[in-house]
């Protein structure tokens, strides 16, 4: 049994994708606890798991299979999904939630190409959540999907031509967090968004305006992960990042827009620009745009809060440069190899909210216009820089 675990661990953990998914399901669904565990008649062990309520399990831990709702799956082969416990009419008098002090919850098979099921994606919380929602069941659907589709593809692997499996499931995954991210999530959101509107267009006390204030927050955010997200899935398991139609407009206003955003959201900060572009370059405006943004708020988060960021962007024998400069503590050599790299700030700074995708987005976008993004850090700065060819097709100035 314990090969058997083993090995189911070592799977799951080959899937790069199942941290954000984890992670992903827990931010749309408020849950706590997150997790994809191998279920078998007589075992449940989680292989691997995001909690933020302390649940207490570890990868490789074990919870008898007949105090968990899982085992009803594994006999029925559906999906369970409960929004509050307690006024659940089936659930309210289940041993499990009482057991585990749960009163959300959600877990769907994770079903192989043979029909067999290798376990669930789950998610827990103590307090009362909406799942009940299509949008919500497609989501959690197609990520047990996905991880099913690794699986299957790691079988095939010792049989098959490695890098035409590779080539296949790539752009499976593509097309299924592009479906997912991009129109299960933004759908719903759009949705809130929409409400928010309408909402603040009436007569509302102080603590409805605050309210509405935080929520319109948390949809910006959430907007800005999802597109992090299909980025990320365009990047790592697409074709890269593809540019949009070129502009001939001016660059600079551009940037300074960027520079002013930032200096809203942190008003404390000083941020000093020296945009010199004298030739027309050839980009695209808004990709550029989204990299001096994610350069200029990872200055802002790791540079020394006392010290002004300093930019320049400007253009000289062939080539676009960009630079973003900030103090503080110089970047750990060991740190520098995996800089680029996606999720690698978790190594970095564990607290720090985010799903770790800026620079790494950054330097795709980089190597989309034919460029490079650089980084030198000492104790006296640490400065980005992003160089391109200034002819990429046509020209923007």
């Amino acid at each position: 049994m314990a090969d058997v675990a083993g090995a189911a661990i070592a799977a799951i953990r080959r899937i790069d994708a199942v941290p954000m998914i984890l992670d992903v399901v827990c931010r749309t669904t408020g849950m706590g606890f997150a997790a994809v565990a191998r279920v078998t008649n007589d075992q449940w062990i989680v292989c691997n798991l995001l909690d933020k309520i302390n649940f207490g399990l570890k990868p490789g831990g074990e919870l008898k299979v007949e105090t968990t709702i899982c085992s009803e799956i594994q006999r029925d082969g559906a999906a369970v999904v409960i929004d509050h416990v307690d006024l659940d009419p089936r659930y309210s008098q289940h041993h499990t939630p009482r057991l585990y002090g749960f009163q959300s919850y959600i877990s769907v098979p994770i079903i192989r190409a043979d029909g067999s099921m290798f376990g669930t994606l789950c998610a827990i919380d103590p307090q009362p959540r909406q799942l009940k929602a299509p949008a919500t069941e497609a989501m959690f659907k197609a990520f047990a999907d996905l991880i099913a589709s690794h699986l299957d593809a790691q079988d095939y692997s010792d049989a098959r031509d490695k890098e035409l499996i590779d080539q296949r499931h790539d752009a499976e995954l593509r097309e299924q967090f592009i479906a997912v991210l991009g129109h299960d999530l933004r759908n719903p959101l759009a949705a809130i968004d929409g409400g928010i509107r309408l909402l603040s267009r009436r007569q509302l006390d102080d603590k409805a305006v605050s309210i509405i204030k935080l929520i319109q927050g948390s949809v910006t955010r959430m907007g800005g992960l999802i597109d992090s997200v299909l980025d990320f899935a365009r990047g790592r398991l697409g074709g890269g990042i593809v540019l949009q139609q070129i502009s001939s407009d001016s660059l600079v206003p551009l940037l300074d827009l960027v520079v002013a955003e930032l200096r809203t959201a942190w008003p404390d900060r000083i941020i000093e620009t020296d945009f010199t572009i004298v030739r027309a370059v050839s980009c695209d405006r808004e990709r550029v745009a989204q990299l001096f943004s994610n350069l200029l708020a990872n200055a802002i988060t790791h540079g020394a809060p006392d010290a002004p960021i300093t930019t320049k962007a400007w253009t000289h024998n062939g080539f676009f440069e960009l630079s973003v400069a900030n103090s503080g503590e110089p970047i750990p050599p060991a740190a520098m190899e995996h800089l680029f790299q996606p999720f690698y700030r978790n190594s970095l700074r564990p607290t720090q909210q985010g799903l770790g995708l800026g620079l790494y987005i950054a330097s795709m976008i980089a190597q989309a216009h034919g460029g490079r993004l650089d980084v030198i850090s000492t104790t006296a700065e640490t400065r980005f820089t992003f160089r391109m060819p200034i002819n990429l097709r046509v020209a923007c100035s």
